[in-house]
């Protein structure tokens, strides 16, 4: 980690106006004026949301660089619906207002393009199976975006899973990315059958609990994927909500 900096140095207007809520007033030239956005310092400010499903938008600056940091969630399961970082604090007012509004996220995007979609969708009802749909398509999502070198890897036993329909009435979580699978949704997981990694060789383990290769190696993730099905208890019942 980067050795911090005096925040009033590297952020000296944020610092003239006393907090970041009222840098963030002044950078959004009126879109936020009634806008309730709380802050105590100058790193930090939270802006709440009109429609209950969604939990305040929580604004961080760097510490070590002048940057801020988005992070967008649903109160359910405190998993996130948006984020992003940007250098520029009247995009951070346009995501917030928006955000504030209950702009679908698309719109947020469209607003402040440096917001990026975590994939999951807005689930105002709690449904269990469209969170576990939800989630399918975050995990999905972040497997394609990522910048790592077994990012195919990862990504086949990801999309591999998620066209085995068994599974893909799990509701799926990665712990270490290891994909494991659960029949609650969050806050309160009931793990179920084996566990699913990707090998930085190409190869792909199927385990028990953490133990990834116990059951297994494999040259493919249908294989893999196969194997734990195949190690899935019988009579499951479709996913309930956790806690």
């Amino acid at each position: 980690m980067p050795t911090p900096v005096d925040p009033a140095v590297l952020y000296p207007d944020v610092a003239a106006c006393g907090s970041l809520a009222a840098a963030l007033r002044v950078a959004a030239q009126g879109c936020l004026d009634a806008v309730p956005v709380r802050s105590s310092d100058l790193l930090h400010a939270v802006v709440p949301s009109t429609v209950p499903h969604r939990e305040p938008l929580v604004i961080s600056a760097w510490s070590w660089e002048r940057r801020w940091s988005i992070r967008g969630e649903e109160p359910f399961q405190g998993l996130p619906l948006i984020d992003g970082t940007t250098n520029d604090l009247a995009e951070v007012a346009r995501a917030a207002r928006a955000w504030h509004d209950g702009a679908v996220l698309d719109d947020i995007c469209r607003a402040a393009p440096f917001v990026h979609l975590t994939g999951r969708d807005e689930v105002p009802d709690c449904d269990p199976a469209r969170l576990t749909e939800s989630e399918w398509q975050s995990l999905r999502k972040e497997a394609a975006e990522l910048e790592y070198d077994w990012r195919e890897t990862y990504q086949a036993l990801i999309e591999a899973a998620y066209a085995e329909r068994v599974l893909r009435a799990l509701y799926p979580f990665t712990s270490h990315w290891a994909l494991r699978f659960s029949t609650t949704t969050r806050p309160d997981l009931t793990v179920v059958g084996p566990c699913l990694g990707a090998n930085g060789d190409g190869s792909y383990g199927v385990g028990r609990a953490m133990i990834r290769h116990d059951l297994g190696v494999f040259t493919t993730a249908e294989e893999a994927v196969a194997v734990a099905v195949h190690h899935l208890p019988p009579g499951l019942v479709p996913v309930a909500l956790g806690g």
